[in-house]
């Protein structure tokens, strides 16, 4: 596995992509592919003048074997030691962390798909926007049925990146950027269910069994959710608008885990209907709940037998777990993080999984 480093530069709307050194020899590599958030990177190299010149602020780091994933060097650090020698740690986040270079102005507000809300707050605020514009980005793919979801929402002033993701945790979708033909193809789209509970897909579980779950962590706290939303909008008094919102059948008695959740700045616009200013409100009470958090990490098999990373499953797939020492079973879990380490050791993988 090497590593490519290229040249962004920005031309107006439009950019180049140059690459500008190959690197195979690293001390450590750290490659953070993230679900509901903006996944990361490290490298720690030595610090010879070759690398110091390749690895600069701004420049994009990929890998030879990942064609999806593609690292902005935001950081750079150098550290001098006579006896140890000289060191270079480089770090950033993946191309997503472009969009956290906006916010979403002016204020959105329709009826559709959650593709055709993300793909239009897009385009107003980071595509074809004039100097808005994040130069080279267009839509890429759309994939998976939870971005056909109908919703009506409306939203202004947030953080563009912040945005999405929340869209995104609450569907069951992500969103990243790649590089294609010098162009940053921004692509939507939804894990595969590869758990035990469906024949559809070749099954993926994790196992002390198996000897491929090597360490086991879980934890679980309730505390933290709420499942029943009281939404408030705009109006004063009895006149305030307000409805209510809640998953499946609605919760009850010691079940029931209510919030308030306060959008008296959603505006009331003379062009909707009261029903479809309610929808709205209803949409943000939606983002209001929180599930229970369960949450686990492991470490796995860098090389299994059974089925490897990257080719059999990916960051974002239901896959099932269980411990035959505690007895503990999930059935459908869903991988939301998994954290490649390179060094002189060799390759490990340390996934994180998050109930669904």
């Amino acid at each position: 596995m090497q590593l490519e480093i290229y040249d962004l530069r920005s031309k107006n709307a439009s950019i180049s992509v140059d690459l500008v050194a190959i690197c195979d020899s690293f001390s450590s590599l750290l490659w953070d592919v993230e679900y509901y958030q903006c996944g990361a990177f490290e490298v720690y190299i030595a610090a010879t003048p070759a690398n110091v010149e390749a690895f600069q602020l701004g420049r994009v780091v990929g890998r030879d074997d990942d064609d999806e994933h593609f690292g902005l060097i935001e950081s750079v650090q150098i550290e001098t030691n006579a006896e140890d020698g000289d060191y270079l740690t480089v770090s950033g986040r993946f191309l997503t962390c472009l969009l956290e270079r906006r916010i979403i102005y002016p204020t959105f507000s329709g009826s559709g798909t959650y593709q055709h809300h993300v793909r239009n707050v897009l385009a107003r605020n980071a595509i074809n926007c004039g100097l808005r514009s994040i130069p080279g980005l267009t839509m890429g793919v759309v994939t998976g049925s939870c971005w056909t979801k109908t919703t009506r929402l409306q939203v202004s002033y947030e953080n563009l990146m912040e945005w999405v993701y929340t869209i995104c945790e609450m569907i069951g979708g992500t969103i990243n950027i790649r590089i294609e033909k010098s162009l940053l193809k921004c692509d939507l789209s939804q894990g595969t269910d590869r758990s035990i509970l469906q024949t559809a897909n070749p099954q993926i579980l994790f196992s002390d069994t198996y000897n491929n779950l090597l360490q086991f962590s879980y934890a679980a706290d309730a505390s933290v959710q709420k499942n029943f939303a009281y939404v408030f909008g705009s109006g004063e008094g009895s006149d305030r608008k307000r409805t209510t919102y809640f998953s499946g059948d609605e919760p009850s008695y010691l079940d029931r885990y209510e919030v308030y959740v306060d959008q008296r700045d959603t505006a009331h616009d003379d062009s909707m209907t009261d029903s479809e200013y309610l929808e709205i409100l209803k949409a943000s009470g939606e983002k209001s709940l929180i599930s229970p958090k369960i949450a686990s990490e492991s470490a796995i098999a860098a090389i299994p037998a059974q089925f490897q990373y990257g080719k059999d499953y990916f960051v974002g797939d239901y896959v099932s777990v269980t411990h035959s020492r505690f007895g503990l079973r999930q059935n459908k879990i869903q991988l939301i993080g998994m954290i490649e380490s390179f060094d002189e050791n060799g390759r490990s993988l340390t996934p994180t999984f998050q109930e669904v």
